[in-house]
């Protein structure tokens, strides 16, 4: 649908360009990673659980559905030289999915309130956290059985997760400077 007011047509090309920013950032955060045998440990989850928090829950979840379609259509913009589909039925899967819920989870937090104090932002990406953490346990435990899915999908990256919450809550006055959802 064409823009009809004043200032819409501005507003559609700001998300547009603010769901480009998101999943070329989600792209970065992916290329930097620790390969472990399953699951990598990347940043994907910090700038994941950011973009919630600085979007909102619509154009956060959002962004991801367009980084996980740009993913599919062949663009290498998941952890390693990879894109196409197999990282989206793969090991991975249950994760990659989780992030568009946890950007839902995030943003809808963040607009909330969640996101005006660093233990509240904290609180509300560790929940962010929990969302993405039960779609790849799952998706794991399908394959691997619970057991070895939590030894290998989950365990090792709890303390990372903690300190990219931390980190997440410090640099959200930051982002939110650079990029207000309310504007």
């Amino acid at each position: 649908m064409w823009p009809t007011r004043p200032g819409e047509a501005v507003g559609h090309l700001r998300a547009v360009v603010l769901v480009a920013l998101g999943s070329a950032l989600m792209a970065l955060s992916a290329k930097v990673n620790l390969p472990l045998p399953y699951v990598p440990m990347t940043l994907q989850s910090l700038v994941v659980l950011m973009i919630g928090a600085a979007y909102g829950w619509r154009l956060g979840s959002a962004t991801m559905i367009a980084y996980l379609a740009e993913g599919a259509m062949g663009l290498p913009v998941f952890a390693g030289p990879v894109g196409g589909l197999a990282p989206l039925v793969g090991p991975t899967a249950g994760y990659l999915y989780g992030f568009v819920a946890a950007a839902f989870v995030t943003g809808w937090l963040a607009e909330r309130g969640w996101d005006r104090s660093v233990v509240l932002l904290f609180a509300a990406m560790a929940v962010g956290h929990v969302v993405i953490f039960v779609g790849g346990f799952g998706w794991l435990a399908l394959g691997l059985g619970a057991a070895k899915a939590w030894q290998v999908g989950v365990a090792p990256f709890i303390a990372a997760s903690l300190v990219k919450n931390a980190l997440g809550a410090a640099l959200m006055p930051a982002a939110r400077r650079i990029v207000d959802r309310r504007g």
